[in-house]
């Protein structure tokens, strides 16, 4: 009676050791899986809500996001178009919220605000080109400042493509709705470009 508690035992302990070294090795193989993805943000720590490429995504939006509000800014005092500065002023009530809205997804996976290097992010203007359009006026800033923002507008949408088909809802919806809205702000810019000569 003996021998064979001691084999059920032994045969009960094999089973529970062999059912925690499956269990672990697929625990193991899936947070390989998804290593590369919470290392494409800088500084990110693993997140259910937000996925590396939302993460990172963020900490690059949020300076285009800002180049394009210093932009706009420019338009108020620089344009005397008013199409121009309704534009300016448009893009600026869209854009401001969409910053805060991407700094709290940094905060709640406790990410930083920046990858702490730069990206060279599509359609971001340089320093030269900021200061070009800041000492223009008249039609020479709105031509200078629709073709800087369409080519911003660009940039805005291919960067997008990394969050249009995220998992998180709120990632994919603000992805598309970039897409949505800058493409429409495009075609309106283009056609506004006509009528400055």
């Amino acid at each position: 009676m003996q021998i064979n508690v001691d084999r059920k035992t032994a045969i009960f302990v094999a089973i529970i050791t062999g059912l925690i070294i499956v269990i672990g090795f697929q625990f193991v193989n899936k947070n390989e899986d998804e290593m590369p993805m919470s290392h494409m943000g800088h500084g990110m720590s693993q997140s259910k809500e937000f996925s590396g490429a939302d993460i990172m995504f963020a900490q690059m939006m949020i300076p285009h996001h800002e180049q394009a509000l210093l932009m706009s800014g420019f338009a108020e005092t620089r344009s005397s178009n008013e199409e121009v500065k309704k534009l300016a002023r448009q893009i600026y009530a869209e854009q401001e919220p969409e910053i805060a809205q991407m700094k709290l997804w940094l905060e709640k996976t406790n990410s930083s605000m920046d990858m702490g290097h730069d990206m060279g992010m599509n359609g971001m203007l340089t320093d030269s080109e900021i200061e070009t359009m800041k000492s223009a006026t008249g039609k020479a800033f709105d031509r200078l400042f629709l073709e800087g923002m369409i080519a911003h507008h660009e940039g805005a949408i291919h960067m997008a493509e990394m969050i249009v088909d995220s998992d998180n809802a709120e990632a994919r919806k603000l992805g598309q709705s970039i897409q949505v809205t800058q493409q429409r702000e495009i075609d309106l810019m283009k056609e506004m470009l006509k009528t400055i000569n």
